[in-house]
């Protein structure tokens, strides 16, 4: 496998990106991972490198960058009041971020995949967790033309009051739209979800919502203490096999 860091200029700054490939010739279909709340880090690293051993070209691209190159984060003392300092940083550099922000960040991704030799032109996937679940289901909207198909896990925030809510835009979706849910998880309310499929099945969107029985918010991250091993798995499939039916 064949792995690197680049900086990736946008229109705010460099945005430091790793990349991972397979090591056999390509041109090889995209897959664009975005972070959760936690930042870039190997855990991240790791899922990529599971994405590029069946064939994809990936990115995983530090959204904090014009705050931070890098940040060290423990998921699972957020709610330790030792750690206090460090859960306010985390929502400092949360908060700093818009969905506009990361489609001008995205579209500076999809320019940058074009001097990329071993990346396939033309449409991509998308994958993002916790806070960028959000930014995916926007994603799908903002680029229809681009996103072959979006994989939402356990997503934050999916609709707000902003002006730029994610899904504001789910009637321009034209790729396949993939939402995977913890059962318990206080981040979305089923209220939410709810609207989300009505809004989707009204306009013909691709796809659709499967809640993971037993799970909490963070499931899939396998150094997390949320980490529930049959539902990180089945969410290995499913993405697996969106990425295969679209790409």
């Amino acid at each position: 496998m064949q792995e690197k860091s680049v900086d990736i200029r946008t229109q705010d700054g460099l945005m430091n990106t790793l990349v991972f490939h397979p090591d056999r010739p390509g041109p090889h279909p995209v897959v664009i991972h975005y972070m959760d709340s936690v930042g870039v880090r190997e855990e991240l690293a790791d899922m990529c490198r599971r994405l590029a051993s069946v064939g994809y070209f990936v990115l995983l691209p530090n959204l904090y960058y014009r705050k931070v190159r890098s940040v060290d984060l423990d998921a699972d003392r957020l709610r330790d009041p030792a750690y206090a300092d460090r859960l306010e940083l985390m929502w400092t550099l949360n908060r700093s971020l818009s969905n506009t922000m990361i489609e001008q960040d995205t579209a500076a991704l999809f320019e940058h995949l074009a001097t990329e030799p071993a990346a396939r032109p033309g449409p991509v996937g998308i994958v993002g967790y916790c806070m960028s679940g959000r930014f995916v289901y926007r994603l799908a909207g903002a680029y229809p033309e681009r996103i072959a198909c979006a994989a939402s896990v356990y997503g934050a925030r999916l609709i707000t009051d902003l002006p730029d809510s994610a899904h504001l835009l789910t009637e321009r979706i034209r790729g396949e739209m993939y939402f995977a849910c913890a059962e318990h998880d206080h981040y979305i309310t089923n209220e939410a979800l709810a609207d989300i499929g009505e809004r989707m099945r009204a306009a013909g969107v691709r796809g659709g919502i499967e809640f993971y029985p037993e799970s909490e918010h963070g499931f899939a991250f396998p150094q997390r203490r949320a980490y529930h091993k049959a539902s990180a798995e089945r969410h290995w499939e499913r993405l697996f096999e969106l990425f295969a039916r679209n790409l």
